[in-house]
């Protein structure tokens, strides 16, 4: 999976590029990228799109698989250095389009995700300890995704509507489930870590037991990875591996038709660790070399 060369993408701030030319160092860039402005005219934010094609898609005429991950700013340079390694090294990808998910622009990147990404609507709050800040938005994040930023892409691109693979970690990862139970069709595949299965007094847990009074068929495949140290230890932090846990046994209790899902725990990886590895394991799982 090598990437076509586009025009670059800065990965610095506008502060930090500013400190370098009055250094006098150049700035590092990382080449082959292109960004797509996806402004949502509804929410009255603007966001963007930061693009890699496979290295192909020129000379061909073909539609190619497209992975959207959020947390762009970490998560777009991370997944592309991991693809090209990984297919370089004789494992073997699938050409695909990678497409990173940026934060409103002119936010702070917690400000914004902790908004676009978590479900349950005004007022909202992570846990009963913690002040409410701004939450709960990800129904109207998911609305411009369908509605504003993914037909924008996909009137640019040759990209394969039927092969929309989903990738998020953390509250990223909640934003997928909250997709998979709400509007599951929009993506074919669903690459999810660590999900803070804790927000809103595990209220993922509730919108499950929603969709299924309703529905006994869930098209989708789904593969969740979390790492072995995101457990509750000396007393401080969530036991997260627990809690995908009980929620693995409640989704297994459904019997959904046309669901795939698996749930792994990584040995030795924690939050900060995890994403790397899950990557390479998400990679190699939804988008296989074929011969």
């Amino acid at each position: 999976m090598v990437f076509l060369m586009l025009p670059t993408l800065l990965l610095i701030s506008r502060a930090e590029a500013q400190d370098l030319a009055s250094s006098g160092a150049p700035a590092y860039v990382l080449k082959g990228t292109e960004v797509v402005s996806t402004p949502s005219l509804r929410l009255g934010r603007d966001y963007e799109a930061i693009v890699s094609l496979p290295a192909d898609y020129a000379q061909s005429t073909r539609r190619y698989p497209v992975l959207y991950v959020t947390d762009a700013d970490y998560a777009f340079p991370l997944i592309r250095a991991i693809a090209n390694r990984v297919d370089r090294h004789g494992v073997g990808l699938q050409d695909f389009i990678l497409i990173g998910l940026s934060y409103a622009k002119g936010e702070n990147g917690a400000v914004s995700r902790n908004r676009d990404y978590t479900p349950g609507g005004a007022g909202v709050r992570p846990s009963p300890e913690q002040a409410s800040g701004e939450y709960g938005q990800a129904a109207a994040y998911l609305q411009f995704l369908r509605e504003e930023a993914l037909p924008v892409l996909e009137r640019r691109y040759r990209i394969d509507p039927s092969r929309r693979i989903f990738v998020g970690h953390s509250y990223g990862a909640l934003l997928g489930l909250h997709v998979l139970f709400t509007q599951p069709s929009l993506f074919s595949h669903y690459i999810l870590g660590s999900p803070s299965l804790w927000f809103d007094q595990h209220q993922t847990f509730a919108t499950e037991r929603r969709y299924a009074a309703q529905h006994k068929t869930l098209a989708a495949r789904v593969r969740v990875f979390i790492g072995a140290e995101e457990t509750v230890k000396q007393g401080r932090g969530r036991d997260m591996v627990g809690d995908l846990a009980r929620f693995s046994a409640q989704i297994r209790q459904r019997n959904y038709l046309g669901l795939d899902w698996a749930s792994s725990v990584l040995p030795g990886e924690d939050h900060a660790t995890v994403f790397p590895l899950l990557i390479t394991r998400g990679l190699m799982w939804a988008l296989p070399e074929t011969r």
